[in-house]
């Protein structure tokens, strides 16, 4: 495998006094930036290491905008559907997407959650989780595991 290496100062790209938000992916490659130096714009103090850019800087604009649209309608999605002039389904589905976008998904999913999960939901869960357990410990391929966690979706869809 090849790797390339791009080193691009911003300064040289930008005037100093014009601020600019930051990227989370490379420009070239699209790759995971990391932020590797931090500086005090005071005392000039620089930090080295590895650090994330955090959460929202992987929303794209438009995510941007959708979540201060909804911070603006203080989470009432028929007010957002009034303010962006979309359907409500489709509200919906810009929040899921904005949620399966930040992580959280799925704690989302489950704190809305009031009813205990089904016994079929629990099985699936358990099978999942066998199958995890036996990826990890090397008894089974990928592959293998894939082809296991597919076809439990499937035997679930059937039985739905």
């Amino acid at each position: 495998m090849k790797l390339a290496w791009c080193y691009v100062h911003m300064s040289d790209a930008y005037p100093a006094d014009q601020p600019r938000e930051t990227i989370s992916t490379c420009p070239v490659c699209e790759a995971e930036l990391r932020v590797t130096r931090l500086q005090c714009v005071a005392c000039a103090t620089a930090i080295e290491g590895r650090f994330t850019v955090g959460r929202f800087s992987r929303l794209n604009r438009e995510q941007l905008a959708l979540l201060e649209s909804f911070l603006r309608a203080r989470g009432n999605l028929r007010e957002l559907e009034r303010e962006l002039g979309i359907s409500y389904p489709t509200v919906r589905n810009r929040i899921e997407a904005l949620l399966r976008a930040l992580d959280l998904a799925d704690g989302a999913e489950a704190a809305s959650a009031t009813t205990e999960p089904s016994p079929s939901d629990r099985a699936a869960s358990a099978r999942r989780r066998q199958v995890l357990e036996r990826l990890a410990r090397r008894e089974i391929s990928a592959d293998q595991a894939a082809a296991e966690l597919a076809g439990g979706r499937r035997e679930e869809q059937v039985g739905d």
